[in-house]
């Protein structure tokens, strides 16, 4: 299969270019310099000259906080960026895989979110990575919109090395406990594109680590392989606070727990539990 992937620099695109490609797959990855997604004339090109069986679409604006006042910004990259994505790949007849996000919801259900549960973003950056959706719906036939949250990996800053940093470096270390939501390690969201676009299976999918945990128990966890797996010397004793305590441009979601509900009735490989993904990315990607 031929395979283009867009932010194929970034920490999701990276793996999936390096997986795809072990996998046997011809991979075209393009960062922002290879192609500019907000440049139609240019994706049409890069598209059809190409001409891939499918697209994974993990280019967007992913600063939460930036985008609330740079809303033209986050909306050029997240919706005008994938509908050009949407239509080009619309005229080469190749399958779409968009990467969406938890903060489509407004993170306020006691439940886990389905994937056909209504939407309502409460960010610019959620509301952008809305209209990205509605545009991959609108304008093309064969599309996989994958929704994944709290994500980390090798590659890029993440909030697992940033604890692991601080874990070591600071006296105490300050961390949420009132926002929940799944743990999501980019090896294993590689692996489950991998299995999905060589289905015919199109729709809508959560896909995040299984089980549940809050911020300041994520960290928990994190600290504790620190020092029982790597041996590294943590100093920092951690304290939970409220949210209320760390006051940002945009809201956070309380519940970003989301169901998996498409996996499991379409007979795919449902998520490791996020406690063994994160022992996984230890062993394999701290030195």
């Amino acid at each position: 299969m031929k395979v283009l992937v867009t932010g194929a620099g970034g920490q999701l695109g990276t793996d999936v270019v390096e997986l795809f490609r072990s996998s046997g797959h011809e991979v075209l990855g393009c960062d922002r310099n290879k192609l500019n997604i907000t440049d139609q004339a240019q994706c049409n090109q890069v598209i059809e000259t190409f001409h891939p069986d499918a697209i994974i679409h993990c280019a967007a604006y992913t600063a939460v906080d930036a985008a609330e006042t740079d809303v033209d910004g986050a909306y050029h990259i997240n919706a005008t960026g994938t509908r050009n994505i949407a239509v080009a790949a619309e005229k080469v007849g190749a399958k779409l895989v968009y990467i969406s996000t938890d903060y489509v919801f407004n993170g306020a259900s006691t439940t886990a979110y389905r994937e056909y549960d209504n939407t309502d973003p409460q960010s610019v950056y959620g509301q952008s990575k809305r209209a990205g959706e509605i545009l991959t719906q609108s304008l093309n036939s064969r599309y996989f919109i994958v929704r994944t949250s709290w994500v980390y990996g090798a590659h890029g800053n993440n909030f697992v090395k940033t604890m692991l940093r601080l874990g070591q470096e600071k006296p105490e270390l300050q961390v949420v406990n009132d926002q929940k939501g799944s743990p999501t390690y980019t090896v294993h969201l590689a692996k489950f594109l991998l299995e999905l676009v060589d289905t015919e299976s199109y729709g809508i999918y959560h896909a995040s680590g299984t089980g549940e945990c809050t911020w300041y128990e994520f960290t928990q966890a994190i600290l504790k392989e620190a020092e029982e797996t790597l041996a590294l010397k943590v100093t920092a004793k951690l304290v939970p606070c409220g949210t209320d305590q760390f006051p940002r441009q945009a809201p956070r979601p309380t519940n970003s727990v989301m169901d998996h509900v498409s996996i499991r009735t379409n007979g795919l490989t449902d998520f490791p539990h996020w406690k063994d993904a994160l022992l996984e990315f230890m062993l394999n990607s701290i030195k």
